[in-house]
């Protein structure tokens, strides 16, 4: 078997519960004004949020949905003034695997396993594929 070229499966824990609609109005990042959102999890996937608590800082890993997988290099920030930059050099949502990486504050967790978080730039219905505790 060739692991270079397998396609591993990748499973969706959630999905982003956000005011932004859509990317054209999205922050280039957290840091820029990005607002709270909720991140709605599976059910079942509750009890991996033992040990989580408001407060905690967590780096949140989307897929990016709505990226262009074939774009390789862009001009950071969309500024057609800046020089071209290959995609590993940006934080472009444009890549051959549209990973999203957010570090964000717990602010409050509901059951089942719901978790508002801030600030994450993140659109409504972006796919949650994990949570990694920064604390």
């Amino acid at each position: 078997m060739d692991m270079l070229h397998e396609s591993p499966r990748l499973n969706i824990l959630g999905h982003v519960r956000s005011g932004l609609a859509r990317r054209e109005d999205a922050p280039k990042s957290g840091a820029e004004g990005a607002p709270e959102a909720w991140l709605e999890l599976d059910a079942s996937f509750a009890p991996a949020l033992l040990g989580l608590a408001p407060g905690m800082r967590v780096l949140v890993v989307t897929w990016l949905h709505q990226g262009d997988r074939s774009t390789l290099q862009c001009h950071p920030r969309g500024d057609a003034a800046r020089p071209l930059r290959g995609v590993f050099a940006t934080r472009s949502p444009d890549r051959p695997n549209p990973l999203g990486l957010h570090e964000v504050t717990i602010l409050e967790i509901a059951a089942p396993a719901r978790l508002r978080v801030e600030p994450l730039e993140a659109i409504d219905g972006t796919p949650v594929v994990d949570l990694k505790n920064l604390d």
